[in-house]
């Protein structure tokens, strides 16, 4: 065939597919078109309908679909939509057989005031403090600095490995099942590993997070009105969680090494306590590790004195120090002293709601019941995606890139701190977890800088609320997960800045 012939053919075969791609075009565009119109109708039809609602009376019958349709040149379906939308927004209201009509605006509507003043009487005293918790937890301002908060920002989370982590879970058969109380035994196998061989996966309950977790173990192992012992300063909301349960708390203090045994050893005697709380490694908020010859004298006092005790592991992961960590203080504890606490919330994401409580003995047996009490079992879905993340392999890697993003973060604050308050104001060794405890010079108090604080964007947890009893000097806790170089530099001068300008001094100073 010559080539010319060739050509046409192959032309006249191609033209149809063309003209098969220009329909195909056309069309798309014709709907387009069509779904352009039919927004822009219905935009057009309930704005006005809305300014009809505004300018009439509540009651006042508004025009009828088909004078509706004739006046705006729109198909029934379109002014339906827009009918439907302010109804639901609450700006008309339809009458079946009647109409439509303006709908009686909210600031018209004034229910008669309420007296709630009886239930003050029937509830009784308040039984607990949130002790700080409420503006812990609270969302904050768009912009501030947030040095108050212990969970880690979007960039250090593990957003991208929960995600891929939540998709394999939610492929599980009887993902929606019920679920053993004390959780899957994959989760609890785990978790066991973790402790440094201080207890076996029949030892573990797996928790919604470990103040769920804290919560059970004051109720379970505890009467209201038993004291319990707590180092002191301590993590807030595990004294939220005991006044709550009725527990009398008795503070023991505490220094840069963590709690000290001689205080704790004339607690137990004076009060008769059968529970202490307390956190050996990275304490919140002080950071204080308890070295090899404390851990010893407390694990022997606990062993005297018949008592347990709740060692909240929640800095596990966040060990920044190159030397190795100290393991669990439940690792050298073999006749059950220790009921051990430990989270994966902190480390992962603050919406993974996952931690574990362990136990051995009749201890184990209450806590189990308190949990069944409670919500007899933590959701599939969560506990599949919390063990799909501890094994992915790229979770180890996770943890090493956080912990040299916070070692930085940590660095950088303290040195900032350093600058403007002085190397008095923080201890010799820097700790580990999330937060900086910052000694402020005397007469000023913490209260009212956090106030001033905030009232310029910067948000900080003043240190009376880490305290059980009275503060021996003013303490404001710092966090530095959220903040970089730049942002700690300009949170501690304009601190310093507020410390320096008398603002801020206790009242007790100013009388």
């Amino acid at each position: 065939m010559p080539a010319i012939a060739r050509r046409e053919r192959q032309t006249r075969t191609a033209r149809p597919t063309h003209r098969k791609g220009c329909v195909i075009a056309e069309e798309c565009v014709a709907l387009l078109y069509i779904i352009m119109k039919t927004d822009s109708s219905d935009t057009r039809v309930t704005q006005h309908l809305k300014r009809l609602a505004a300018s009439e009376a509540p009651g006042a019958r508004l025009p009828s679909v088909r004078t509706l349709m004739r006046e705006l040149s729109v198909s029934p379906v379109t002014v339906q939509h827009a009918l439907d939308r302010l109804t639901r927004e609450g700006v008309i209201e339809a009458r079946p057989g009647l109409g439509t009509f303006v709908a009686k605006r909210p600031e018209e509507s004034t229910p008669a005031r309420a007296d709630y003043a009886w239930q003050s009487a029937a509830l009784g005293p308040a039984r607990f403090s949130l002790r700080g918790l409420a503006g812990m937890m609270s969302t904050p301002p768009a912009g501030a600095l947030q040095l108050n908060k212990g969970y880690l920002p979007n960039a250090l989370q593990a957003g991208s490995l929960l995600t891929a982590a939540a998709g394999r879970a939610l492929r599980r058969p009887g993902i929606w099942d019920p679920q053993p109380v004390d959780g899957l035994p994959a989760l609890r196998d785990w978790f066991a590993a973790e402790t440094s061989g201080a207890f076996q996966p029949r030892d573990v309950i797996i928790c919604p997070g470990t103040q769920a977790a804290i919560a059970a173990a004051f109720r379970a192992l505890a009467a209201p009105g038993d004291p319990i012992l707590f180092e002191s300063p301590s993590y807030t909301g595990a004294m939220a969680c005991a006044e709550a349960a009725g527990l009398l708390i008795v503070p023991v203090p505490a220094d840069e090494h963590g709690v000290r045994p001689d205080m704790l050893e004339d607690a137990f005697r004076r009060t008769g306590s059968k529970l202490f709380y307390g956190q050996p490694n990275h304490a919140n908020p002080t950071g204080a590790t308890l070295p090899e010859d404390r851990r010893t004298a407390v694990l022997a006092i606990l062993a005297q004195a018949g008592a347990l005790m709740i060692e909240d592991d929640w800095a596990h992961d966040f060990h920044l120090d190159t030397a190795a960590p100290l393991p669990p203080l439940a690792a050298q504890d073999p006749n059950g002293h220790i009921i051990y606490v430990r989270s994966l919330t902190k480390c992962a994401a603050p919406s993974l709601r996952v931690g574990a409580i362990c136990a051995r003995g009749p201890a184990f047996e209450r806590l189990h019941n308190a949990r069944l009490a409670d919500d007899f079992f933590v959701p599939g879905p969560l506990q599949e995606t919390a063990i799909q993340l501890v094994t992915s392999p790229s979770w180890p890697r996770h943890l090493k890139i956080l912990r040299g993003a916070l070692r930085e973060r940590r660095d950088a604050l303290a040195a900032a701190i350093t600058k403007h308050f002085g190397a008095e104001s923080l201890p010799d060794t820097l700790p580990g977890g999330l937060h900086l405890w910052v000694r402020l010079p005397n007469g000023v108090s913490d209260e009212i800088l956090t106030q001033k604080a905030a009232a310029r964007g910067i948000l900080i947890s003043a240190g009376t609320h880490w305290f059980p009893a009275e503060p021996p000097a003013p303490y404001v806790r710092l966090g530095f997960a959220n903040i970089d170089a730049e942002q700690a530099e300009y949170a501690i001068s304009t601190l310093a800045g507020l410390v320096q300008r008398n603002n801020v001094q206790s009242r007790s100073n100013t009388l």
